[in-house]
């Protein structure tokens, strides 16, 4: 019957993009820890943030323009060092226009993935910039070489594992609309002002170089504060800093009990194939899929960088915790962000107003 092949065919290509999140993401921060160049975490981030998008194979032009955003970001933001550093309010506007331009580009139907990207190159640029310009050249370096590999692992994760083929009505639900431009801009102040506060942190800490990961968190949460009301915001990033922080404390444990990085990457394969379930559902996402993909990048963004800096006892256990106890309260600080600002600033829908989610509008853009 039509009914059961459509719906075998949908859990067919459901199981497939899990199994494609497992292998790409295990298989990017294996080669992350081999390598092991500076911030070479986030080649995993990159990957599972493609992957857990229900997509085909994306076209050549997606991945250049997901390269190019990022490479451009981090350079681009080097023009904004001498302002920060001799007149730090000049630079500020400029920064605050940088990032409210990536947000307001999202919330206009942009895809999502690029734009967490472009926070990630401005905020990483201006923190550890602030204190090393030394220390913000082997970062660039090393975020553009992770963007490269991640790249190449996700094709190959597409070409290992493609899509088999499935009716025409299975495809994902997502809507083409663009959201009016007064709801863009609020929603693009909501998310700016859940980074733009940490990123002015960072800029006066002289711990920005060490704590990068977590600025990647909290560029990832911009993206989740552009949810449709304080309630769903607030469980999307509790949800997915707790469901994360959760799997990196058994992660680690494992790793305490058995520093291997054969464990390592099984233990990572074995979280994306848990979240995966999760994540996707027939040839679209659950309701709440954005909310596991992030709280598979918490798990990754926390985890990975513990194994890279450190050997494995006392001293490495306690920054471990250090770096997760930051997480919950950048997460508790943009709960009570979102809701002060939409306290002040509620959100007025307008009669029949559709607004995909953040992660299916790179499914509308790439198509």
């Amino acid at each position: 019957m039509p009914t059961e092949d459509s719906g075998f065919a949908g859990q067919s290509l459901c199981r497939r993009r899990i199994l494609r999140l497992a292998f790409g993401t295990a298989t990017a921060l294996c080669l992350s820890q081999v390598g092991a160049w500076p911030l070479s975490f986030v080649t995993p981030v990159l990957v599972l943030m493609l992957l857990s998008l229900p997509l085909s194979r994306p076209p050549p032009r997606f991945f250049m323009g997901v390269l190019l955003a990022l490479i451009a970001s981090l350079y681009g933001a080097f023009a904004l060092l001498p302002l920060l550093l001799h007149q730090r309010v000049a630079g500020l506007i400029l920064l605050s226009l940088a990032l409210f331009h990536s947000f307001y580009r999202t919330a206009r139907g942009g895809a999502a993935a690029v734009g967490t990207l472009i926070t990630i190159g401005l905020t990483l640029t201006v923190a550890v910039g602030s204190v090393s310009v030394d220390a913000l050249v082997g970062v660039a370096g090393g975020v553009s070489v992770a963007a490269v590999v991640g790249i190449a692992v996700t094709c190959l994760s597409h070409l290992l594992l493609p899509d088999p083929r499935a009716p025409a009505d299975l495809a994902p639900p997502v809507s083409a609309a663009v959201a009016r431009s007064d709801l863009a801009r609020r929603d693009a102040m909501r998310a700016m002002v859940v980074v733009l506060p940490v990123a002015v942190w960072f800029l006066w800490s002289s711990t920005s170089a060490a704590n990068a990961a977590v600025m990647i968190k909290v560029a990832a949460m911009g993206q989740e504060a552009s949810g449709n009301g304080s309630r769903s915001v607030a469980r999307s990033l509790l949800l997915s800093t707790l469901a994360g922080g959760v799997a990196a404390v058994i992660g680690w444990q494992c790793l305490l009990v058995w520093p291997s990085l054969t464990l390592y990457t099984l233990l990572i394969a074995l979280a994306s194939l848990l979240f995966g379930t999760r994540i996707f559902q027939g040839a679209g996402l659950r309701p709440d899929g954005a909310t596991w993909s992030y709280a598979l990048l918490t798990m990754v963004v926390i985890l990975a960088p513990a194994v890279l800096d450190t050997q494995f006892g006392s001293a490495a256990d306690a920054r471990f915790y250090q770096r997760l106890l930051m997480f919950v309260w950048a997460s508790l600080y943009g709960v009570g962000a979102v809701a002060v600002f939409d306290a002040f600033c509620p959100r007025h829908p307008v009669p029949d107003e559709s607004r995909a989610a953040p992660v299916l509008r790179d499914a509308t853009e790439s198509a």
